[in-house]
């Protein structure tokens, strides 16, 4: 997708940094083969490798989808202890060797949490620089709207994904809109959105694991695609998109926590829309994913310590 200009649009040439581990070799190597035989007319080279440094030279983007996997019976805090190590090195690569004005997205749960940690490790890189991906949230909130107004996904503009990439993400349409209408009206369903929306959103994922008996794997890469493009190129037409950025405090969440936010964005940089009107059902559900990423913080923060 990044070679196909799906990430950076069709007039930006792009040369790749793949990392991976030494025992991923081959395949590595196959992927690299595959690129250059496809002839992808934007693709200036391909870089393989297995040191961090050599991934992270002179990098503009950074896309980081390797993470450890929460597995059965592991708690928040285990989760931590095995992503401080990964996270923390490649912080420090793209501190140390990526282009200044890098732009990282971290892909890999716990996605926002794990961003921390990469920012915590790269401190000339600027916070606002380092996000985590909501994107794959959002768009998942777009497609069961589109489907219940029979509609194409480009008509629904404006749907939010508050908080963390976890299942207590607050998907909150009160400002979605259907081709001009609200969305309310054009699905025409209250009891739907105001029922199953919401956990059909929130356990997406697990919807999919259960279904393929793996994580999402084409829509994922399209999110994270979604998410730079927009990043890079600006959001249109007065609509915004979800982001999970180092929270400045806007809408009463706490500073600091990666939390995703409606923004919009212009010549590379976002901004968290201001002004929404937040009613008492969706600040408790707000509050109580900010919580969440607050735990989470602590105890990344003692992974780091420990």
């Amino acid at each position: 997708m990044v070679a196909a200009g799906e990430c950076l649009g069709q007039d930006q040439p792009v040369i790749l940094h793949l990392l991976d581990l030494e025992r991923a070799a081959n395949p590595l190597e196959g992927l690299k083969c595959e690129l250059i035989d496809s002839a992808f007319p934007l693709l200036r080279g391909v870089v393989t490798t297995f040191d961090l440094n050599t991934a992270a030279k002179d990098v503009d983007y950074a896309i980081l989808v390797g993470g450890f996997p929460r597995g059965p019976g592991m708690e928040r805090k285990d989760l931590m202890a095995k992503n401080a190590p990964i996270f923390g090195p490649q912080g420090k690569a793209l501190n140390d060797h990526a282009a200044p004005g890098v732009k990282v997205l971290v892909v890999a749960n716990p996605a926002n949490t794990n961003a921390w940690l990469v920012s915590q490790a790269a401190p000339r890189i600027p916070k606002e620089n380092i996000t985590a991906m909501t994107r794959l949230d959002h768009n998942r909130a777009v497609g069961q709207i589109a489907v219940r107004a029979g509609c194409g996904p480009k008509d629904v503009k404006n749907v939010i994904i508050w908080g963390n990439h976890s299942s207590t993400q607050y998907p909150d349409v009160r400002f979605a809109t259907v081709k001009g209408k609200s969305a309310r009206e054009a699905v025409g369903d209250d009891a739907y959105l105001d029922g199953p929306f919401v956990p059909e959103v929130q356990q997406r994922g697990k919807h999919v694991i259960n279904l393929r008996g793996a994580s999402s794997a084409l829509s994922a890469a399209h999110s994270a695609c979604d998410h730079v493009r927009d990043w890079a190129r600006g959001t249109k037409g007065g609509s915004w998109v979800s982001m999970a950025v180092p929270s400045d405090g806007s809408y009463g969440i706490p500073k600091g926590i990666v939390y995703s936010f409606p923004c919009t964005t212009s010549n590379g940089t976002y901004s968290i829309v201001q002004g929404l009107e937040i009613d008492a059902k969706s600040r408790q559900l707000m509050d109580a994913t900010a919580q969440e990423l607050v735990e989470e913080q602590a105890e990344a923060k003692a992974a780091l310590e420990g």
